[in-house]
C-alpha cells in the first residue's frame, strides 16, 4: 500500500495541495502552477486513477483505506494522508463529503487536431459557472460526444467542483481549451464540420430542423449562461439552431440545453 502518514495539524505544509479548495481564485493560480487537479469522494478518486491520472498524495479518513486498498496500491510511494474528518474541514474552509479527497497532476493539453476525427464536437464558450461546465461533461460524455472545447474564458473543467459534478466523466470526454475564438471555426469547417450555434435569432431553425438535415459532422457551441453568444460567434457560425419551448418559458439551463441537443443529434 502506499505510505500512510497520519496527519494531526491543518497548518502541516504537506497538505498544502488541499488548502482552502472554496476560494476559486486561489486553488486557480495554485493548481496552475502545480499542475494539479483535486478528487473529491471515492468515485471520482477512483475514475481519476482508472484514467491513469498519476497522484501527488491522497487525503483519506481512515474508513477509506480499505475501500480504496486497490487504487493505493497501484503507487506505493504516494503519500497518504490520513486525517480526522474535521481536520480536513478545517484544511479544505468545507464539510468534505465522505472524508475522501486526491492531488493529481495535469497533461498536458491536447492539440486542436488530435480532436476532429469524430463526428461530434461541443463547444462551451465563456460559460462561467462551474456546476454546468460539469454537468455539460457529463452529458457529452453521456451521449457519446467526441470531444469538448472550451473557449479561453470558459470555465475549469478540471476544478474541483466541475469534476465532482462531472462525476469524474470529465477524465472521459477528450478535451482541450482553445487559445483563441474565435478562429478556431474556420479549422473546424475545413475539417469538414457543420457549425451549429445553439442561440434565438431571427434565422434560428429548430433542433428537429438540424437533427432532419444529417450532417455528417457537427460541431454544437453552447453560450454563456446570462447572455448566450456574442455577434461575431453567431457570424463565424454555419447555422444558428433553437430548442423550442412551452409557452411561458425562454430557455433552458445551458447544461439542460447541451443534454437535449447531445441527445437529439446522436448517431
Amino acid at each position: 500500500m502506499s505510505s500512510l502518514v497520519t496527519i494531526d495539524d491543518p497548518a502541516d505544509g504537506r497538505l498544502a495541495d488541499y488548502v482552502q479548495l472554496r476560494e476559486v481564485n486561489l486553488r486557480r493560480l495554485l493548481e496552475e502552477e502545480h499542475g494539479l487537479f483535486i478528487a473529491e469522494g471515492d468515485k471520482v478518486i477512483r475514475r481519476a486513477a482508472e484514467a491513469g491520472y498519476e497522484p501527488r498524495s491522497f487525503l483519506l479518513a481512515p474508513r477509506w483505506l480499505d475501500s480504496l486498498a486497490d487504487v493505493l496500491e497501484r503507487w506505493p510511494t504516494t503519500p497518504v494522508y490520513v486525517v480526522t474528518e474535521e481536520l480536513a474541514e478545517q484544511v479544505t474552509g468545507f464539510h468534505v463529503h465522505r472524508g475522501a479527497l486526491a492531488s493529481y497532476r495535469r497533461r498536458p493539453p491536447a492539440e486542436l487536431e488530435e480532436l476532429l476525427g469524430g463526428q461530434r464536437i461541443a463547444i462551451f464558450d465563456d460559460i462561467v459557472d462551474h456546476t454546468n461546465v460539469g454537468a455539460g461533461f457529463r452529458a457529452a460524455a453521456a451521449m457519446g460526444v467526441d470531444a469538448v472545447l472550451i473557449t479561453p474564458t470558459c470555465a475549469d473543467p478540471f476544478y474541483r467542483r466541475s469534476i465532482k459534478v462531472s462525476m469524474g466523466t470529465v477524465f472521459q470526454v477528450p478535451w482541450t481549451r482553445l487559445t483563441s475564438w474565435p478562429e478556431p471555426l474556420q479549422v473546424l469547417k475545413d475539417h469538414g464540420f457543420t457549425v451549429a450555434a445553439l442561440a434565438l435569432t431571427d434565422n434560428s431553425i429548430t433542433l428537429d430542423a438540424l437533427t432532419a438535415r444529417h450532417d455528417e459532422k457537427l460541431a454544437l457551441i453552447f453560450g454563456t449562461e446570462g447572455h448566450g453568444l456574442k455577434p461575431h460567434v453567431l457570424d463565424q457560425s454555419d447555422l444558428t439552431v433553437k430548442i423550442p419551448m412551452a409557452p411561458g418559458v425562454d430557455s433552458l439551463n445551458v447544461a439542460s440545453a447541451a443534454a437535449v441537443t447531445f441527445y437529439a443529434t446522436r448517431p
